[in-house]
């Protein structure tokens, strides 16, 4: 039995586990349909073009985790921002840790989606945006909304501001010989609201994961957003991550993708613009190597007048490493005086590394400042040799130029602490102690 089969072989199963609302089995039985006739993408579809999951899906996952894991948090620490308070919700092989965990709700709401889908109290949340800005049409979106059930489940009520930033991450302890998982977050910013967020996904052995997330993102007028990922996984972990925004009138929201691990990391990142003076940051920093592949699928839709969006995004690929960047904006023709900026730029340090680039505009409005580049080369060797003049090792040459150029990205990291942390990873990714405090 293939993974496609065992999975709508277990749909029943899985529903009949779960306490979920009538009008949820109705939205997860039409997703499973969707899932069923499309099937995992292929490169047969222009969007999957240079990204095959043919290897991958021939692992035999289990869908379920077959008994609950303990981590003691030494084992994990490090990958928590231990340098300042957060409030975190941990999962541990897709179950919810609450010993991990610090949740709240205490005038926000921080705490498990299992409990907004199956409780009465937030059946109206729930009909309200639960799978109104995920596609309908994608089916690994909708593989995940077939099974959605754990995940993090945040709103940010009308003029609050969060007093502390949010963890959400998830942890597989390879207990299974291969586990599946796929998350589920919802994420509410009310009107004048203002939250910080990072997210991880991190494997704690070799054993191979599949990891299918999904996560909608809703903020309202003037709500202020600022979500950050963090992807620096072990080698044999695939990641398919799936995030929705739907931002309403002069609301700011910015995404920050941050890949350094993994087998196969794709990320589609959708923002969709639902009022005036709307502004979106989509930023992101690539450094992999040996046969990672990483593949970055944008879309911004400018569907009003007076908005803005910018994308920026660096990548450097080693040995037989393969990036893939699809940036796409679409401008309405109701979308007068959008300024969209779209830019990515890579460095190859390897004959064998590649990089597929396609930037995309489609234009319908007739008054708009839109542009968008695309950079693919190697380090300045005349900037090496000027340093290596001045008596900086070559290692630490390329390692400063390197760090240079990703620089524009880290700079607006707005938590001190992971703009900490992500420049020591960087500093790992690229084999040097840089030897001040970056």
């Amino acid at each position: 039995m293939d993974l496609k089969e065992k999975l709508l072989a277990s749909f029943m199963a899985f529903e009949e586990r779960v306490d979920v609302q009538a009008t949820l089995h109705d939205v997860r039985t039409e997703a499973l349909k969707n899932f069923e006739n499309k099937g995992f993408p292929t490169k047969k579809e222009e969007a999957w073009k240079y990204t095959s999951l043919n290897a991958v899906l021939k692992k035999d996952f289990s869908v379920f985790p077959k008994e609950e894991s303990a981590v003691d948090f030494k084992e994990v620490k490090k990958y928590f921002l231990n340098d300042v308070d957060t409030y975190k919700v941990v999962f541990v092989d897709g179950v919810f840790s609450s010993f991990l965990s610090s949740t709240t709700h205490d005038g926000l709401d921080v705490c498990l989606m299992s409990s907004a889908l199956t409780k009465p109290k937030y059946k109206m949340i729930i009909d309200t945006y639960f799978n109104q800005v995920a596609s309908k049409e994608e089916s690994l979106t909708s593989l995940n909304t077939a099974f959605a059930y754990e995940g993090a489940y945040i709103n940010i009520p009308k003029s609050k501001v969060a007093d502390k930033p949010i963890e959400i991450i998830y942890f597989s302890t390879g207990n299974e010989a291969a586990l599946m998982v796929q998350p589920r977050n919802l994420i509410i910013v009310g009107e004048n609201a203002h939250v910080q967020i990072t997210e991880r996904h991190q494997s704690l052995n070799e054993n191979p994961v599949l990891i299918n997330s999904v996560t909608e993102i809703f903020a309202h007028k003037r709500a202020i957003v600022d979500f950050y990922k963090i992807q620096n996984d072990v080698q044999t972990t695939t990641l398919i991550d799936n995030t929705y925004i739907s931002q309403k009138q002069e609301s700011i929201v910015s995404v920050h993708t941050f890949t350094f691990g993994g087998n196969i990391t794709r990320n589609n990142l959708n923002f969709y613009h639902e009022g005036e003076r709307i502004d979106s940051t989509l930023k992101g920093i690539t450094i992999i190597g040996d046969k990672q592949h990483v593949d970055h699928y944008t879309l911004v839709h400018h569907a009003q007048p007076n908005c803005e969006s910018h994308q920026n995004y660096k990548g450097i690929f080693g040995d037989n490493a393969t990036g893939v960047f699809n940036g796409k904006i679409y401008v309405e023709k109701e979308a007068q005086k959008t300024d969209a900026f779209q830019q990515n730029n890579n460095i190859l340090l390897s004959d064998k590394a590649t990089i597929n680039a396609k930037p995309q505009l489609e234009i319908f409005a007739d008054d708009v400042k839109c542009s968008h580049g695309c950079t693919i080369g190697q380090l300045d060797e005349n900037a090496m040799f000027y340093m290596q003049q001045r008596g900086i090792p070559r290692k630490e040459a390329k390692a400063l130029l390197m760090y240079a150029f990703t620089s524009e990205v880290t700079s607006s990291i707005k938590i001190p602490e992971l703009k900490n942390k992500i420049a020591r990873i960087i500093a790992t990714k690229l084999g040097v102690n840089m030897g001040f405090d970056l």
